[in-house]
């Protein structure tokens, strides 16, 4: 199918942004209106965080969750998508596109949609004008991946590019960091979030070894109404410790596309995945050794996501005394070159 505007398909995907808006001006008109509104600043209450490279789904008749939200990015972009009649509604952040993982999600607005009439609304939110093109090249990748799905969406906000962008002292800066959408009403509004969820180190990490071939993640179950992480991976870092000693300003520069803008909890998060990496370098045996997810519930007092299950205890129980320790005389192979971070692998844009 194709993108549409006022109903109307789009021959082609717009190869820039600036005709389009130019072309159809509510479109700028609502971009317009969002970057002016004042920044909510929300807990954790009813509120379902989203990561980088990760998408959840629900609708309006979800008893836990009221808010789908996410932060933290410049260059890469905030996708909405919002079925008219049910209110089925999906969230992701990218900084790079994902058409397998974007059809999955586009997939399960469709389920929770059938027998609904109405149109399927596209919010499209960030990838700021920044000095190198990074958010302009994901922009393009953006429309033209989008525009290529079997599902008809029509392009609703626009609010990415120049209209995303303020500049300050000559300097191109961020409008809006963070959007959030509420769920029983579909109201989209700049946000801020103090509690991103459970295990973010882990989510981070994922993101920040992996590289390009890190995918696109579900992370709710609507039906279950429950937060599930995992089972995931990583690449192990032999230098990790190397990192880990680096300074704030060091990191910054090696690890942003955009370190003069990079928002105040990136390197608090960062250093908080690479202390994951070191404790476990292999999340699959350490973490998911069952090949299970870490699954969690709101909590309807505080707000905040409760762990609903424990990984399994070990299947034997000792009785006696402990066995004599067995010495081996095993052949010391050399240690493979682990390769450092690349550059390239962005956790915020």
């Amino acid at each position: 199918m194709v993108l549409t505007i006022d109903g109307t398909a789009l021959d082609d995907y717009p190869s820039s942004i600036n005709p389009l808006l130019q072309h159809h001006l509510h479109l700028k008109e609502n971009s317009t209106r969002l970057t002016a509104e004042k920044t909510q600043v929300l807990g954790p209450a009813s509120l379902l965080y989203v990561s980088q490279r990760e998408y959840a789904v629900t609708y309006p008749h979800d008893n836990k969750i009221s808010v789908l939200g996410t932060d933290d990015f410049t260059t890469s972009i905030a996708i909405i998508v919002r079925h008219a009649g049910s209110g089925a509604v999906g969230l992701t952040q990218l900084d790079r596109m994902n058409e397998e993982g974007l059809m999955s999600m586009l997939q399960k607005i469709s389920s929770l949609s059938y027998g609904y009439e109405g149109r399927t609304e596209l919010h499209l939110i960030g990838g700021f004008s920044d000095t190198k093109g990074v958010g302009a090249s994901l922009i393009q990748s953006c429309l033209s991946t989008l525009h290529r799905l079997r599902t008809t969406l029509e392009l609703v906000t626009c609010c990415v590019g120049e209209v995303c962008t303020v500049r300050r002292n000559g300097a191109p800066w961020p409008l809006i960091y963070g959007i959030g959408i509420n769920v029983k009403t579909g109201e989209i509004f700049p946000a801020q979030f103090t509690d991103k969820g459970p295990d973010m180190d882990l989510r981070t990490a994922r993101t920040l070894t992996g590289g390009e071939n890190v995918g696109l993640i579900d992370i709710y179950d609507v039906n279950r109404e429950e937060l599930k992480i995992g089972p995931l991976s990583y690449e192990p870092m032999r230098a990790v410790d190397i990192w880990l000693q680096q300074t704030d300003d060091f990191i910054l520069q090696s690890l942003s596309s955009c370190p003069e803008v990079s928002p105040p909890s990136f390197l608090p998060q960062l250093r908080s995945a690479l202390k994951r990496i070191k404790q476990d370098p292999y999340p699959s045996v350490s973490i998911f050794g069952a090949n299970q997810p870490r699954l969690y519930r709101k909590d309807e007092l505080s707000g905040h996501w409760v762990r609903t299950n424990k990984e399994p205890e070990p299947t034997w129980t000792q009785t006696g005394p402990p066995p004599p320790i067995q010495h081996h005389n095993f052949k010391q192979e050399p240690v493979p070159h682990w390769p450092s971070i690349p550059v390239q692998s962005q956790i915020y844009y």
